[in-house]
This record gives C-alpha cells, sequence and structure tokens, in this order.
C-alpha cells in the first residue's frame, strides 16, 4: 500500500504564502524545519508515484498474460468444437454401420431359425417313433407281469389252504392237550381241597371241644369259689350282728353287768380287731380272686381271638383259591368252545359247593364270637351278684362291634379293646 498523504502542496497564490504560511514573516529556524518538513512530503510523493507505476506495471503484465490464456481457451475450445462435430460425424457413419449390420444379422438368424425348426421336427418325429416302440415293449412287459401274478396267486392260494389245514390240526392237538390238563388240574384241586376240608374240620372240632371242656372247668371252679366265699362272708357278718344286737339288749336290760359288759367290750373290740385282720385277708383274698378272674377273662379272650384269626385267615385262603379258580375259569371261557364251556359249567358247581363250606366256615366263626360273647355275659352277671364292680377290673373286655355300628358281623376285625 503507497504511504497516505498527511497534507497537500500549496496552490498558486501571491507572496510567498505556502500552505496558509507566509514564508516571509518565518525565522531562520522555522524556514529549516519548513524545508525539512517539505523534503519529506516530496520524498513520500515520489515513493507513492513509483508504487503507483509499480501497480500499473502489474496490472498490464497480468492483463496481458490473462488475455493470452483466453486467447489459448478459446482456441481449445474451437479444437473441442471441431473434435465433437468429427465425433458426430463418425457416430452417424457407426450407426449405419450397425444397422446394416443387424440387418444381416436378423436375415442370418431367420434363416438359422428355419433350419433349426426342420431339424426339431425331424428329431421329434424320431422320438415318437421310439416312444411308440418303447410302449409296445411296456405293454408286453405288463401281460407277462399279470401272466405271472396268476401263477403267483394261484401258488399262494396253495400254500394258505396247507397252512390252514396245518394250523388246524395244531389246534386240535393243543386242544385235546389243554383237556387233559385241565381234567388233571381240576381232580389235583379237588383232591387237595377235600383233604383240606376234612383237615380243617377236625381241627376245628378238637379246638372247640377242648375250648368248651377248659372254658366249662373255669367257669365251675370260679362259680364254686366264689359262691364258698361269699357264704363264709355271709355267715361271719351275720354272726357279728347278732352277737352286737344281744350285747345291745343285755346293756339296756342290766346295768349291775356294767363290769362284765366292759370285759366283754374288751372282748368284743379284740374280737373286732381280729375281724378286721380277717376282714383285710378277705379284702386280700378277693383282690386276688379279682386278679385271677381278670387273667382268666383276657387269656380266653386271647385265645379266641387267636382262633377268630386263624378261621378268618382260612376264610380268606378258601376265598382267594375261589377267586383263583374264578379267574381260570374266565380263561377257559375265552379260549375253549362249547364242549368246553360244559366243562366250564360242571368247574362252576364244584366252586359252588367250596363257596357253600366257606359260608359254613364263616358261619362257625360267627358262632364263636357269639359264645365269647355269652361268656363275657356270664361273667358279668357273677361279678355283679357277688357286688363286685366292673370297673375294679381295670379294662374292657374284648366285644364284636354290630355291624350298624361301624364293626363287623364276624370274624376278629370287629373285635375292640379299651384298657384303662
Amino acid at each position: 500500500m503507497p504511504p497516505k498523504k498527511k497534507g497537500g502542496k500549496g496552490k498558486g497564490g501571491t507572496g510567498n504564502i505556502i500552505d496558509g504560511v507566509d514564508t516571509t514573516q518565518m525565522t531562520r529556524e522555522q524556514l529549516e524545519v519548513f524545508c525539512h518538513r517539505i523534503k519529506e512530503e516530496n520524498e513520500r510523493e515520489r515513493e507513492e508515484r513509483n508504487f503507483f507505476q509499480l501497480e500499473r506495471d502489474k496490472l498490464r503484465t497480468f492483463w496481458e498474460i490473462t488475455k493470452n490464456e483466453l486467447e489459448e481457451a478459446r482456441a481449445k475450445l474451437r479444437n473441442k468444437d471441431r473434435q465433437i462435430e468429427e465425433a458426430a460425424e463418425k457416430n452417424e457413419e457407426e450407426l449405419k454401420f450397425y444397422k446394416q449390420k443387424v440387418k444381416h444379422l436378423q436375415y442370418e438368424h431367420q434363416n438359422n431359425l428355419t433350419e433349426c425348426k426342420a431339424e426339431a421336427l425331424v428329431s421329434l418325429k424320431m422320438a415318437q417313433d421310439d416312444h411308440t416302440e418303447q410302449e409296445r415293449e411296456l405293454l408286453r412287459d405288463k401281460r407277462d407281469l399279470k401272466a405271472q401274478m396268476r401263477e403267483q396267486e394261484l401258488s399262494h392260494q396253495d400254500q394258505v389252504k396247507s397252512l390252514k389245514l396245518q394250523q388246524s390240526e395244531e389246534i386240535s392237538i393243543i386242544r385235546t392237550q389243554f383237556e387233559e390238563k385241565e381234567k388233571e388240574l381240576e381232580n389235583k384241586y379237588e383232591k387237595k381241597f377235600g383233604d383240606l376240608k376234612q383237615e380243617l374240620n377236625t381241627k376245628h372240632n378238637m379246638e372247640m371241644a377242648e375250648m368248651e371242656e377248659r372254658k366249662n372247668n373255669q367257669i365251675t371252679d370260679l362259680t364254686k369259689h366264689h359262691e364258698k366265699v361269699f357264704n363264709e362272708m355271709k355267715n361271719y357278718y351275720n354272726d357279728i350282728t347278732l352277737n352286737n344286737l344281744a350285747l345291745i339288749s343285755s346293756l339296756k336290760n342290766t346295768k349291775a353287768k356294767l363290769a362284765v359288759t366292759k370285759q366283754e367290750l374288751d372282748d368284743l373290740r379284740w374280737a373286732n380287731d381280729a375281724l378286721e385282720l380277717r376282714f383285710e385277708k378277705l379284702q386280700a383274698e378277693k383282690d386276688e380272686l379279682s386278679r385271677r378272674f381278670v387273667n382268666a377273662i383276657l387269656e380266653v379272650q386271647q385265645k379266641t381271638g387267636q382262633k377268630n384269626i386263624l378261621l378268618q385267615k382260612r376264610v380268606q385262603t378258601l376265598s382267594d383259591v375261589a377267586e383263583y379258580r374264578d379267574v381260570i375259569i374266565g380263561e377257559l371261557r375265552a379260549s375253549v368252545d362249547g364242549a368246553q364251556v360244559r366243562s366250564n359249567q360242571k368247574l362252576e358247581k364244584i366252586l359252588a359247593k367250596k363257596n357253600t363250606v366257606i359260608h359254613d366256615l364263616q358261619y362257625e366263626l360267627a358262632r364263636v364270637c357269639k359264645a365269647h360273647d355269652d361268656l363275657l355275659d356270664t361273667y358279668e352277671a357273677k361279678l355283679q351278684q357277688y357286688g363286685i364292680p366292673k370297673d375294679e377290673l381295670g379294662f374292657v373286655p374284648l366285644r364284636i362291634l354290630p355291624e350298624s355300628q361301624g364293626g363287623l358281623a364276624k370274624g376278629p376285625a370287629g373285635l375292640v379293646t379299651k384298657n384303662r
């Protein structure tokens, strides 16, 4: 940038006035200062002129360079326009050439298509002929296969007939063997059941006879002993009562016999002490009799319960045997024909007889339970007769609950005890 001007040169005028200053009135020092300032301004103006000249030269140089570049760009643009025109002309020529070539190719394609159609028709005709020949061969093979299938069906039917005959023979043999095994099993179990029934009846009769005998002996012994003790106690207390009445009457009638009465009173006191001792002894005997009575009842109940359990187990065993027979009968009904049904009816009759035996055993069990309850009633009546309360026994005897109260009508499962 050129330096800025701080002032301008003085314009022309009259006198020696420069920039509004009159030089005629200045002193030497002022003139020197003024001259020095004028020189500085002159130097500055010269520098500005040189700067602007340089700037002008630069601008002229830039303008010439730009003008040359513009001319070159215009020349290049003209060259590009000529190239574009030449390319367009060349493109039109190539387009005409390729159009002509496409026409030739279409013509050749049409010729090739015609030839291909002709060849395809020829090959199709040949393929149809081959297919017709193959179809004839397949029909011949089909007829041959049908003939073979008919032959195989005939042979298969013959085999089925022979297998059916063989199966019928095997079924007859198996049926015969099964009937023989059935007869053997029937005879075997019939014999076992007869032996078991006889053995059970014998054991039951012996056990019941033994139990009845022991029960009757125990009841007789206990009854006699209790009657004897009761009579002794009754006579003893009657004697005491008579003696006391006689003593009271003698005291009322005679006062003179006071000394004798005192002596008798002492005797009576001594007798009373003796009676108390005897009463304690009798009380101990009564407790011992009660204990023995309780033990006897418990023993009878235990034995009766064991007998009931054994009888119930036997009844259960016979019931299981009957169920097993029912299963066998069901299997026989499902696997045999009419002849075997008649055999099953025979088995059902046998099982009906065995069920009757089971019911008899159940009735016998109920009878034993009833005898047990009757025995308990007899003992309770004897206890009540001798004035012994049932609460002193220390337990509640076993009894069979009736079926209406949630118990069983028969069998040891209906026995319930409640120990205190």
